[in-house]
């Protein structure tokens, strides 16, 4: 994998010099003097004596199959609330589907810590999201952009809704999950009814310490 690195940096740094000499790059900010040619190739030169780290392997099925697996955990969690069967003595059982066995549906008991241990495996560290958004998607100016790209495409503004009820939260949820917030997780027929919200509780007054 050194090799492949050193590859993959040079051709990289290469391709920033053609883009900087064709003035394909742009630079604001704390990086507007590396406008400068000089400044520039000093800054690459730091990142030519870095070592580079690079991992690829051919995918198993082709890049369709590896697309369509990741875009399976995108937005979900580790483990859905409605695969959790029980919770009791220490230990959680939960389903699971054994793609080697015909995708059967089967069950799992792990003690608490080991199940605990196996979720936040898939916890991202702090500072990391599982999905960015850049160009004109990304969060800042998105509104903006959305419209030029629209009316670049002559593609008509999107009309606000008009005479149309509120939607529940718990509707939208379902439709883009297939899972009922509405319906009891136990049983998995009874219907989920609202009571009471419990308001947060105000925190209590700071104690003085007078030892």
């Amino acid at each position: 994998m050194r090799v492949l690195a050193r590859l993959f940096r040079r051709l990289f740094l290469a391709s920033l010099e053609k883009a900087f000499d064709a003035n394909k790059l742009t630079f604001y900010g704390r990086l507007e003097p590396l406008r400068d040619r000089g400044a520039f190739d000093r800054h690459l030169a730091r990142v030519r004596q870095a070592e580079w780290c690079v991992y690829a392997k051919s995918p198993f099925a082709g890049p369709e199959q590896v697309l369509a697996y990741v875009a399976r955990y995108t937005h979900r969690v580790a483990v859905s609330n409605n695969r959790l069967v029980a919770i009791e003595d220490g230990k959680a059982r939960f389903r699971w589907k054994d793609y080697r066995n015909g995708n059967r549906q089967k069950t799992m008991t792990l003690g608490a810590d080991e199940f605990i241990r196996r979720f936040l495996l898939h916890v991202l560290s702090q500072g990391f999201q599982r999905i960015r958004y850049y160009g004109f998607l990304a969060n800042r100016y998105r509104e903006q952009k959305l419209a030029r790209c629209r009316e670049l495409l002559a593609v008509p503004q999107p009309q606000p809704p008009n005479n149309q009820a509120v939607r529940d939260y718990r509707d939208r949820y379902e439709e883009l999950t297939r899972t009922s917030l509405k319906e009891c997780p136990a049983c998995l027929y009874g219907r989920m009814v609202i009571i009471e919200v419990l308001k947060p509780a105000k925190p209590s007054p700071p104690i003085d310490d007078t030892s």
